[in-house]
């Protein structure tokens, strides 16, 4: 445990009046070195801390939030709390804080991560430039390394403590008209190879060179794991016992339910080391092995406290993304369709029916065409419309597991008919 933690903790429960009250304390040591167009434009640095208190009298709740830990910020932090608790309207859905309860033991910090020195990282950033320079090309991105440290205190006797470090490097190469991007971001610093990175960045820029017009259809799509995990986040979002169960979500009456494609289940786990694993939800529930959805059946969603109590049910959290993968390559994918793209990236998701779990975004980093089982060109952009789930249900094949962060360890996915709607310029 951090001792100021402690301390901090300490002090609210010495001087908190209020009938009850949950601590949140986070604190983070980040640095960044960013970098464009071949040079270093700024290294930011600096601890940052985030402490929050909710109190309640009775069900009238109030919280209030500081970055300070000196005793006066603390106590105008209980005072401000305190005050907005009296004045407030009962909170109808107000569950006392939770207690003491063993938790899961993980290790989400590593130790060359956390000591990773900053010259080191404008060291690697060099080398990027300088493998960019002979090239013929120019690189822009971002190195960064991140120690989190964060605790949840109750006065009813919950204290809750987890260290998690990560490590980051993007880069964006641009060459006349071709630009892509690559990124790695991984909870520790050894596995990351510069060389392997920019193979990968080169590799990727070349097959860009020969472009061609390409319509949109509706087309066998190779999802690489950074494309899925732009997609997972946003289905997981719908995936909240409540919404569903009141009606709004594409999950409604699904639990149980053979839902997803037989091909397609989905946990969160505490035993992958790759994996971030915090022990404990924000609400002070112990995080457990947990299957969402298994060979296609919905088995669970996300719950909170207070829907738990209300459903007879067991809250519970999505903390990570583990899907297993399959033997395929992405050679053997392509011959077992006629046509179809490699996407490496999405971003600008954004809902388009959230009832039906639907949603729209953008491919980005470049987009292979292939035909008679070979990569032929690049094409332009393209824009989505699709429903997560029902892409599970035309899974063709899964490949091998990679972490494009740490908080997913997932396969590439070859999906039948991925519904492609317009061009985009960018």
């Amino acid at each position: 445990m951090n001792p100021l933690f402690e301390k901090i903790a300490q002090y609210i429960q010495n001087h908190v009046q209020a009938d009850d009250y949950s601590l949140s304390i986070r604190s983070n040591d980040s640095h960044e070195t960013r970098f464009a167009q071949n040079g270093i434009t700024q290294h930011i640095a600096g601890p940052g801390l985030e402490i929050d208190l909710e109190v309640a009298f009775g069900q009238k709740t109030g919280g209030g939030s500081v970055n300070q830990s000196d005793e006066d910020t603390l106590g105008q932090l209980i005072k401000t709390a305190q005050d907005i608790a009296r004045l407030n309207r009962p909170d109808p859905e107000y569950l006392p804080s939770v207690g003491a309860q063993e938790l899961p033991r993980v290790n989400n910090l590593d130790p060359a991560t956390r000591d990773l020195d900053p010259a080191k990282m404008v060291e690697i950033v060099a080398q990027a430039i300088a493998k960019a320079k002979a090239y013929g090309a120019t690189v822009s991105g971002m190195t960064e390394k991140h120690l989190v440290e964060s605790a949840l205190f109750t006065k009813n006797g919950f204290a809750g403590y987890d260290a998690s470090t990560e490590f980051g490097h993007s880069m964006t190469l641009k060459k006349d008209a071709v630009e892509t991007k690559v990124s790695y971001s991984a909870l520790d610093f050894g596995s990351f190879s510069l060389d392997k990175e920019f193979e990968r960045l080169l590799s990727q820029a070349e097959s860009l060179q020969t472009m061609k017009d390409f319509d949109p259809c509706k087309i066998a799509v190779i999802l690489r794991p950074p494309a899925l995990e732009e997609l997972l986040w946003f289905m997981a979002w719908m995936m909240n016992r409540r919404q569903s169960d009141e009606g709004f979500t594409p999950y409604t009456g699904q639990l149980g339910q053979p839902f997803f494609g037989e091909k397609f289940s989905l946990r969160s786990t505490l035993k992958e080391p790759r994996l971030h694993a915090r022990p404990f939800d924000r609400e002070g529930i112990a995080n457990r092995e947990i299957s969402w959805v298994e060979n296609g059946v919905l088995k669970n969603l996300p719950t909170n406290r207070h829907w738990a109590k209300e459903k007879n049910a067991q809250p519970q959290s999505m903390y990570n993304f583990f899907i297993p993968g399959g033997a395929a390559s992405e050679e053997e994918m392509m011959k077992l369709v006629p046509r179809g793209l490699i996407i490496n990236r999405f971003w600008y998701i954004r809902t388009v029916d959230a009832k039906a779990g639907e949603f729209t975004g953008m491919t980005r980093d470049g987009v292979l065409y292939f035909e008679d089982g070979q990569v032929k060109h690049a094409v332009n952009n393209l824009r989505f419309n699709e429903m997560p789930h029902d892409a599970t249900r035309r899974i063709l094949a899964l490949g091998k597991q990679e972490s494009p962060s740490p908080s997913s360890y997932i396969p590439t996915m070859l999906i039948e008919a991925f519904n492609f709607v317009d061009k985009t310029t960018f």
